[in-house]
């Protein structure tokens, strides 16, 4: 795709952040039985809908992260779709490809070619649980950014995340640091657990974190950039519900977007304050 994303390296995205004074990530998650019926019915709503998001946000977003399970869910016009909506957003912003993929090498490679080349993405999130192999085609891309999985705030997370000794997420984050480098590779990190966050933090110091769970799932932004902030900010905080749907379903294109507006501002407004501490 003809997207050329400028945000790189830590450096260029530490610039976007102090020129935004914010590090909002808002997500991209366009639930067809949430979307204000103002912007009509099915993919062409969808599309509608997420590039408006885009166009009342991108005044204080520095990412944006589709989950790529709700384009594909409309089958292929939805991933048509995605890809339209990609062109719209700014090349200051970071593209994340909400994919969690996670296979061995050469289908990995795959993935990485699909998600980076052929969806235009200049990131993506990917599982670890298979190995450096899994992971490797997509560190190799200096160009991009991986995001692994490294704490995550489901409620499955206690089935494995957190057993041994070290519990497991801390044995992921201390091998997978090695697999890229803080200018290639983020780490998951959910909001709702801002004390193991803090620990994420010693482990892996300078890397970025892309933080989600901030709002409607209850993390607290407060908290996690009191566990979480470096040097060069090393956040992104991610909002998708909170933003997108803070008006009902029922509300009209202007009140749609003017909420979702205010709401975003007021991420950033919290933000910026933190990055001047």
């Amino acid at each position: 795709m003809e997207r050329k994303g400028t945000l790189i390296n830590r450096d260029a995205l530490h610039a976007a952040i102090l020129s935004k004074k914010s590090y909002l990530c808002v997500g991209l998650d366009p639930d067809p039985e949430k979307i204000p019926s103002c912007f009509g019915q099915g993919v062409e709503a969808m599309e509608d809908f997420c590039i408006a998001m885009i166009e009342c946000t991108n005044h204080v977003a520095v990412a944006y992260k589709p989950n790529l399970a709700f384009f594909e869910s409309y089958g292929p016009e939805g991933v048509s779709a995605l890809e339209r909506i990609i062109l719209t957003i700014p090349n200051d912003c970071l593209v994340i490809a909400d994919a969690k993929r996670g296979d061995i090498g050469n289908t990995a490679s795959k993935y990485a070619t699909a998600l980076f080349d052929g969806l235009g993405a200049d990131a993506a999130t990917v599982a670890p649980y298979m190995g450096e192999d899994s992971v490797r085609p997509f560190t190799d891309r200096n160009d991009k950014w991986t995001i692994l999985l490294a704490l995550t705030s489901n409620p499955g997370a206690d089935d494995f995340e957190f057993h041994g000794t070290p519990p497991l997420f801390e044995r992921v984050l201390e091998k997978a640091s090695n697999w890229g480098t803080p200018d290639n590779l983020m780490f998951v990190v959910g909001a709702t657990r801002p004390d193991l966050l803090a620990r994420v933090r010693e482990l892996v110091p300078e890397s970025f974190l892309l933080v989600p769970g901030v709002g409607a799932q209850g993390g607290s932004l407060e908290a996690v950039a009191n566990a979480g902030l470096n040097a060069k900010c090393g956040l992104l905080v991610n909002s998708s519900r909170g933003i997108l749907y803070a008006a009902n379903n029922s509300s009209t294109r202007d009140e749609t977007t003017l909420s979702a507006r205010y709401q975003a501002e007021e991420l950033a407004s919290q933000m910026a304050i933190s990055l001047q501490k």
